[in-house]
């Protein structure tokens, strides 16, 4: 059996040995999820986590950037297992009551995962998808006390 395999195997390895043609590639900068922008002077937006045992912390941000990054960017217990992309709710914010209207309402695949989030509540919204505007300066997040993280393992 092994005798058949080996031939094949050395061809494969000589014709790529002998091919003597450069290999091309490029190089760039991956935007991955918990990076932030750093605010200029006069235009930073200021957000508060409460943390799961109450202690509260306050952050400037920069307009555009999502609760998500924030979070992860400043060290907080925020997962994001699905990196951002709105398919989990390990992201779950509890938002303050007078800012939760100044938000844009959720989508349907944000509603889809928010069924599916620990604790949820009326102000209840995904960290990945609300984006700091100036309407939210000043905006107060409370973490929940659990998140839910479903994968392929639990079901096995």
């Amino acid at each position: 059996m092994f005798r058949n395999i080996l031939p094949r195997t050395v061809n494969v390895a000589r014709i790529t040995a002998a091919r003597q043609t450069p290999r091309f590639f490029s190089v760039s900068l991956a935007r991955s999820h918990g990076h932030v922008h750093t605010p200029k002077p006069g235009e930073e937006l200021k957000i508060t986590f409460i943390t799961k045992d109450g202690a509260q912390k306050t952050f400037d941000v920069c307009e555009g950037d999502n609760i998500l990054d924030i979070a992860q960017a400043h060290n907080m217990d925020m997962e994001g297992a699905c990196g951002g992309s709105c398919a989990c709710s390990t992201c779950h914010i509890i938002v303050d009551p007078e800012y939760y209207d100044s938000i844009p309402e959720p989508d349907d695949d944000e509603n889809d995962m928010l069924d599916l989030a620990f604790g949820l509540t009326e102000t209840s919204r995904l960290g990945c998808q609300v984006k700091m505007t100036k309407e939210l300066d000043g905006i107060r997040v409370a973490l929940p006390a659990m998140t839910r993280n479903l994968q392929s393992r639990d079901f096995s």
